[in-house]
């Protein structure tokens, strides 16, 4: 039984195309049994069109994707190119920077070599300052030594020295004034001789003090030649205070006798330099020796 049926099935499977090609009625008749099986042309059609319309609007979507994902990617490039030239300028900077790296790697290690040279002569120096400053210590010990030496010597000398000036200045203040009045009586001599003039010592009293600021003697040397009127001081030493004096004095003896010297004039052989030039400023003539006074 069920051979048979096999059979009839291969049967139509072989003779069914012929006759669904050659007998219109027959066609007919298997397709009315078989059309609720599938789908007649025009659903077929219209599912056909569907797919179709399904695929446009999938392409267009797809399409749609694409230019998006086109717009991205060359968004993306844009990018990716700028990115691209600003790591090749970095890389470039970074050279530069590697290069001046290197350059100054160098000098570092050329100022390193010069550094070490430095402290290789500043440790030589150091060993040779060393030993100058153990040497000039030594030399400043010695030179302490004969400095304190020194002073001590120095100090005995000054003390004898001052023993010595005490006793000078004693015998000195003892002749002094007799030198002096020696000196002036020498002076008077010589132009006595030697010029035929008269010098006349005069001794006044002031008692206005006008001379000294107070009452007091006042001593003058006067030159009388020819009716010449000569205010003369004759001494072995004149400063500036003397100088002064001198000036007072005349100008008293000019007060006393109301009468005006012809010349005022200073013989000594020892007229301090600021004495000078106070008889400089107030017309004194003055003179280093009495030799040197010729014409009145």
């Amino acid at each position: 039984m069920n051979s048979d049926i096999e059979a009839l099935k291969e049967t139509i499977r072989q003779e069914l195309p012929h006759l669904l090609r050659s007998d219109p009625y027959f066609r007919d008749y298997v397709y009315e049994l078989t059309r609720q099986e599938y789908a007649n042309r025009v659903e077929t059609q219209d599912r056909f069109h569907e797919i179709l319309e399904e695929m446009r609007r999938d392409r267009e979507e797809q399409s749609r994707k694409w230019e998006e994902q086109s717009r991205k990617w060359d968004e993306q490039t844009r990018k990716s190119v700028e990115q691209d030239k600003k790591w090749a300028e970095n890389v470039k900077r970074w050279e530069e920077q590697d290069k001046k790296w290197a350059e100054n790697v160098k000098r570092w290690e050329e100022q390193d070599k010069k550094w070490e040279e430095h402290v290789k002569r500043w440790h030589e120096q150091d060993k040779r300052w060393g030993e100058q400053a153990q040497k000039w210590l030594e030399q400043r010990r010695e030179s302490e030594a004969w400095h304190r030496e020194f002073e001590r010597v120095h100090e005995e000398i000054m003390a004898i020295a001052r023993k010595h000036d005490r006793t000078i200045g004693a015998l000195g203040a003892r002749w002094g004034t007799q030198s002096e009045a020696a000196f002036r009586n020498a002076l008077a001599g010589i132009l006595e001789e030697n010029f035929g003039v008269q010098v006349l010592r005069v001794n006044e009293y002031d008692d206005q003090g006008v001379v000294f600021g107070r009452p007091e003697q006042v001593e003058l040397d006067i030159i009388i030649t020819n009716g010449l009127l000569v205010i003369c001081e004759l001494k072995s030493s004149v400063d500036k205070a003397g100088m002064y004096a001198f000036e007072r004095k005349a100008r008293f003896y000019e007060s006393r006798h109301n009468r005006k010297a012809d010349r005022l004039i200073v013989i000594s052989p020892m007229i301090d330099a600021k004495a000078q030039k106070v008889a400089d400023r107030l017309g004194i003539i003055t003179y280093s020796d009495s030799v040197e006074v010729k014409n009145l």
